[in-house]
C-alpha cells in the first residue's frame, strides 16, 4: 500500500483523517506561508488560487523529501468583504474578528493537493459560504473565555466541530472543507490511486 503522508501540523486535519480510518505520517511542512501569502496577495492573485499555491507548497516541499508517498497538502483562506482575512495573532484580535463577522456572511476556500515525488498528482478546492449569527458582545466574551488561544489555529476563530456551530445561522458547502480538509473527494481521489481499499 502506497505510503500516506500529511504536510501539516493541524491537528483537527489529522482528527479528520484518523476518525476515516488512514494510516499517515504526519511531516510538517517547514515553509514560510506567511512570506508566501503576502508576495501572491501583493501579486494580486485570486483567494482561491492563493489557498490552492499555499496547499500545492507544502505538498511538494515534503514529496521532494519522500519519493513515492503521496503527500496531502492542505490550507484555507477567508474572505469576507472582499479582503483576505489571515488567522488572528492574540484573542484580542480574535474578539475584533469575530465582531466583524457577526451578523454578516462570508466564504471559506478550502484547497486540497496530492503530491508524489515533487509533482501535484491531484487537486481540489471546497468552497463554503457561512452566515454568523448576530452576536452580543456578552456572547462573544464568554465564548472566547472558554475556548481561549485554542482557537486561533483557525482562520475564522472557530471550530465548527465544537462550540463553534453555536456562531452560526446557515451554512453551505463541504462541512469537511470547514473543518479544514474536503474529506470526501480527497478519499475518493486516494481510492482511484490505489492508495486505499476500494
Amino acid at each position: 500500500m502506497t505510503q500516506l503522508i500529511l504536510a501539516s501540523g493541524s491537528q483537527s486535519r489529522a482528527q479528520l483523517l484518523r476518525s476515516a480510518g488512514l494510516t499517515f505520517e504526519i511531516v510538517p511542512p517547514h515553509v514560510d506561508e506567511i512570506t508566501v501569502r503576502e508576495a501572491l496577495v501583493a501579486e494580486g492573485v485570486r483567494p482561491r488560487d492563493l489557498a490552492d499555491a499555499l496547499a500545492e507548497l507544502k505538498a511538494v516541499k515534503v514529496s521532494t523529501s519522500r519519493p513515492g508517498a503521496l503527500v496531502i497538502g492542505s490550507d484555507q483562506i477567508l474572505v469576507f468583504d472582499g479582503e483576505i482575512i489571515s488567522k488572528s495573532s492574540d484573542v484580542a484580535e480574535a474578539k475584533t474578528l469575530l465582531q466583524q463577522l457577526s451578523g454578516r456572511r462570508h466564504q471559506l476556500l478550502t484547497a486540497v493537493v496530492l503530491a508524489r515525488s515533487g509533482a501535484i498528482v491531484w487537486r481540489h478546492i471546497a468552497s463554503a459560504e457561512l452566515a454568523m449569527r448576530k452576536l452580543s458582545d456578552d456572547f462573544v466574551d464568554s465564548y472566547l473565555a472558554s475556548h481561549g488561544e485554542a482557537i486561533l489555529s483557525s482562520v475564522g476563530c472557530y471550530q465548527l466541530e465544537g462550540a463553534g456551530i453555536q456562531l452560526f445561522s446557515q451554512i453551505d458547502g463541504d462541512y469537511f472543507g470547514i473543518l479544514g480538509l474536503p474529506l470526501l473527494p480527497l478519499l475518493n481521489a486516494l481510492r482511484d490511486m490505489g492508495a486505499l481499499a476500494t
